[in-house]
């Protein structure tokens, strides 16, 4: 169990694991590889094809970006070596047993943020908004107690403050609203399947070619 949530009774299972089981509830994932080594690493990104993401995953490991822990845009066999050989020499003796987790790199122009939150007041929550980086900075987020419906999700996205992102922007598409709708119906059926699942946090889910894709998630679920 993370030292994190030891207390609470918490733990985090690792990117690989979240983004498998968001993807049983047609969240869609882009496609990664968890390897131990170096050598796999570079293997995983001659199958994946270049350019890849590499990142140093594991239970204990919440937040990647914030330590350094994610490699972007590796070209090249040799870029993914050097580039798992340092992340994995950044490994803390807190963050317990690691591995490297390589994936194709997906770009987008925008993101969105979803997850599936437990409001100590009103309950289980399922929750969209604009993400990136700065999604908490920003803060413009909907949510709706779980269970909803292909009503409640759609009204959810009309509720943004910069909904308008959603429709053609600079050449690209509109954002396949049902396709979002997916998701959020998937976090509910999620929500009300597992009991156990104490928060879901999908971001970005990045809009390719009007399409969302999950690039990272983080789930916890209760002991």
């Amino acid at each position: 169990m993370s030292a994190r949530h030891a207390l609470d009774g918490r733990r985090t299972l690792s990117e690989a694991e979240s983004k498998a089981l968001l993807a049983d509830y047609d969240v869609p994932c882009v496609p990664d590889r968890v390897v131990a080594t170096a050598a796999a690493a570079v293997a995983a990104a001659d199958e994946l094809g270049y350019p890849v993401v590499a990142k140093l995953t594991g239970e204990r490991i919440a937040h990647k970006t914030e330590r350094g822990l994610v490699r972007l845009s590796l070209g090249g066999p040799e870029q993914v070596e050097a580039a798992a050989v340092d992340l994995l020499g950044a490994a803390a003796p807190d963050d317990g047993a690691v591995a490297l987790l390589v994936a194709p790199m997906v770009r987008a122009t925008r993101e969105l943020i979803v997850g599936l939150h437990d409001d100590p007041q009103f309950g289980r929550c399922v929750m969209v908004g604009l993400g990136g980086v700065l999604a908490e900075a920003v803060a413009d987020v909907a949510f709706r107690l779980a269970p909803i419906d292909v009503i409640d999700a759609h009204e959810m996205l009309h509720d943004l403050s910069a909904a308008a992102i959603l429709g053609p922007v600079r050449g690209e598409p509109a954002v396949d609203r049902d396709a979002v709708v997916a998701v959020l119906l998937g976090l509910s059926r999620l929500a009300t399947d597992r009991p156990d699942v104490a928060s879901v946090d999908v971001n970005p889910l990045l809009i390719v070619d009007g399409a969302p894709i999950a690039v990272d998630a983080l789930v916890e679920v209760r002991a």
